[in-house]
């Protein structure tokens, strides 16, 4: 049977729809709280939420509700939620539908309606998800995908090396899929994305007032991940501080969140990577060699696409689209590249070359942009792709197959500056 879980603080309402929805045949979980809510959804299978807008008394803003629904989609973002609410949070409700809430009914409901809602969004939600596909055909990849499949039974940390832009996130997900925790939450963590100083609150959570901005109590990603596995990126940029924190939780699962005393405990698989040398960094004391091995339970190492030949016609053909097909010289002209971005650079290239494709072939004509760019110096490149976004750091480095950290460091290494109009 499917599991629903109710969310209201009104025990009368929790009553009434635990009948209604025994009777047709659903489990049934009842929470009067936004902390038992997301308690619920993180460590057990929950197939729909039906939730109100407001669980504490006198309150009426829709904030909490509003609250407790983001938090559901970040540790889910496929379960359906039904909001039920008031007329008067009615345009919240709607806010809310249209970022990602499977439906809306007033107070009070329409039975066959909430009915019909449910089966509709329970019935598409039985599909099965997409298996994330791997594109290859190098005999690296292979050998490499064999051993990612057995370290994904075995239920074991795992670190993920390669340069940027090679596939580390794409092989998380394979390894998370291919694993007992595939049902689970799956939470993703880049942590160069995130400023030094958040990155504990980021991990752990924070109670209010834990920190200057801290407005509310939130869950931390540990939290979120409960019973599932936890992806963290870039894990190279994790200060010391968060490093010893990581280390006991690793070790006992358990974690304090910032400005509270109370311990939790957690059940969580991770998986990080990175494209910086962790024994290098140990060597220097920027990383700390008790919590490498904790995470290196067995390490998968990505190679440059240009060390597996094999897969760029492949992932080209793959990144161009059914509707197209690559000329034998465009084949040619893109094996020659040496693609210092990886993966991503290809995507990029391809994409572009869309652009200036003749009807359903990509001849090596549409490539030309990337040539005249692998003629240019790397300070030249870079000086170009930074003005072409405005200095847009993140944009900058996505195109170019770097994180934020690595092209702030070649900025500094070439000494660019941004041009005054």
């Amino acid at each position: 049977m499917n599991t629903i879980l109710v969310v209201d603080d009104n025990p009368d309402i929790l009553d009434a729809l635990d009948l209604l929805l025994s009777i047709h045949n659903y489990t049934v979980l009842t929470v009067t709280n936004v902390k038992d809510a997301i308690l619920t959804v993180s460590r057990q299978k929950v197939d729909l939420v039906i939730q109100d807008m407001n669980f504490s008394e006198g309150t009426t803003s829709g904030d909490e509700g509003k609250q407790l629904f983001g938090t559901l989609k970040e540790l889910n973002p496929t379960l359906p939620i039904i909001i039920i609410t008031a007329w008067s949070q009615l345009e919240t409700a709607i806010t809310l539908v249209k970022s990602g809430a499977a439906d809306y009914l007033p107070k009070p409901w329409d039975d066959k309606k909430l009915l019909q809602a449910i089966e509709e969004n329970i019935s598409v939600r039985a599909a099965p998800i997409p298996e994330c596909k791997l594109i290859y055909q190098s005999r690296e990849m292979s050998e490499l995908i064999f051993t990612s499949t057995k370290v994904a039974a075995a239920d074991i940390n795992v670190l993920i090396t390669g340069p940027n832009g090679s596939g580390k996130e794409k092989l998380a997900d394979f390894v998370h899929q291919k694993s007992q925790r595939a049902n689970a939450p799956f939470i993703k963590v880049n942590m160069g994305a995130i400023p030094q100083e958040l990155m504990e609150a980021e991990l752990f959570g924070a109670e209010k007032g834990a920190f200057t901005g801290a407005n509310q109590a939130r869950a931390g990603r540990f939290e979120a991940a409960d019973g599932g596995t936890l992806f963290l990126d870039e894990i190279g940029n994790l200060p010391l501080a968060g490093q010893m924190k990581l280390l006991r939780v690793l070790q006992t699962g358990e974690f304090e969140r910032l400005g509270s005393n109370v311990t939790q405990k957690v059940d969580v698989r991770v998986i990080s990577a990175t494209n910086a040398n962790l024994l290098l960094d140990i060597k220097s004391g920027a990383f700390r060699e008790d919590l490498f091995y904790r995470l290196n339970g067995m390490e998968l190492q990505i190679l440059p696409l240009n060390k597996r030949k094999a897969d760029i016609v492949p992932l080209a053909q793959h990144f161009i689209g059914v509707a197209h097909t690559l000329t034998k010289e465009a084949e040619h002209f893109l094996m020659q590249q040496t693609w210092p971005g990886n993966v991503r650079e290809l995507e990029n290239s391809c994409r572009r070359a869309l652009i200036f494709a003749d009807k359903n072939q990509v001849d090596v004509s549409a490539f030309q942009g990337h040539e005249q760019t692998t003629a240019l110096s790397e300070k030249e490149h870079m000086q170009q792709v930074l003005e072409k976004h405005n200095w847009t750091i993140a944009h900058a480095a996505q195109e170019l197959g770097l994180s934020r950290q690595t092209l702030y460091r070649r900025i500094e290494k070439f000494k660019l500056e941004k041009h005054d109009e």
